[in-house]
């Protein structure tokens, strides 16, 4: 591997070294886990069943442990771990996981620590590729048309990309990339990841709790509710993007 490249405007990343900041997160988690095996009775036995059998394991704790083991699981979940997500939503806000006692509660809960723990993952995600976007290697990866035109796409709204991206199930996340690539600040980041997986996440628990819906039951709806304003974003955001060009680009775009 080569030398990194500190050259590039976009890449001189501000902030915490990558190393310092995953290795604070590792702390953390490392607590956090040890707290919860901790407070388990036996913790082999339990550990065991909620690999075997985690919906029934995750009904005997506590409504903090449940948040917690989501919130651990979550900030787990990202491009170079893709772990499913959804299906732990929906299982924390089933109504026989009880972690709260009504349907608002138990959204706002599950929602509000769903998307802290998300926003943490996208994070760690941000520093690595930050990281990466400083060496060499990726400087080819800049001199490619495709990435000076993703990279225009995503300066002319960054923070309503990020957040829709983040509200959208999709199985890509191009535009985490780009974030980094950017260097694009991290509190605005944070926040848009935040506000999309909260919306996300809103619906999920809203819709399991609601219709006492199993996981998958419960993530169809999502993509088939996501799927109905869609259309709608998606000609919004092209025709921001696009304001200005030449209409044979746009024709030839939509080919």
């Amino acid at each position: 591997m080569s030398r990194a490249d500190s050259s590039h405007p976009a890449t001189a990343a501000q902030g915490p070294h990558p190393a310092w900041w995953l290795g604070g997160y590792g702390v953390i988690l490392a607590v956090a886990v040890g707290l919860a095996i901790a407070g388990m009775s036996p913790p082999r036995l339990e550990l065991a069943q909620l690999w075997r059998q985690p919906e029934q394991t995750l009904a005997r704790l506590t409504p903090a442990m449940k948040l917690g083991v989501m919130a651990v699981y979550l900030s787990l979940a990202t491009s170079f771990l893709p772990l499913p997500t959804a299906w732990v939503i929906a299982g924390v806000a089933a109504p026989r996981a009880a972690v709260a006692a009504s349907l608002w509660p138990t959204v706002l809960a599950v929602a509000l620590v769903g998307a802290a723990a998300s926003t943490i993952a996208n994070l760690n995600e941000y520093h690595l590729l930050a990281w990466m976007m400083r060496w060499r290697r990726a400087a080819r990866l800049r001199q490619t048309r495709g990435y000076r035109w993703a990279v225009s796409w995503f300066d002319r709204s960054p923070f309503f990309l990020l957040a829709v991206f983040n509200l959208l199930p999709l199985p890509i996340d191009a535009v985490r990339l780009l974030a980094a690539a950017r260097s694009y600040p991290r509190p605005s980041f944070a926040l848009a990841n935040f506000l999309g997986r909260l919306g996300r996440y809103g619906v999920i628990a809203f819709v399991t709790y609601f219709w006492n819906l199993g996981w998958a039951a419960a993530v169809t709806l999502l993509v088939l509710a996501v799927a109905l304003g869609l259309g709608k974003a998606g000609a919004w955001a092209f025709k921001k993007a696009f304001a200005g060009e030449p209409p044979a680009v746009a024709e030839r775009l939509m080919e």
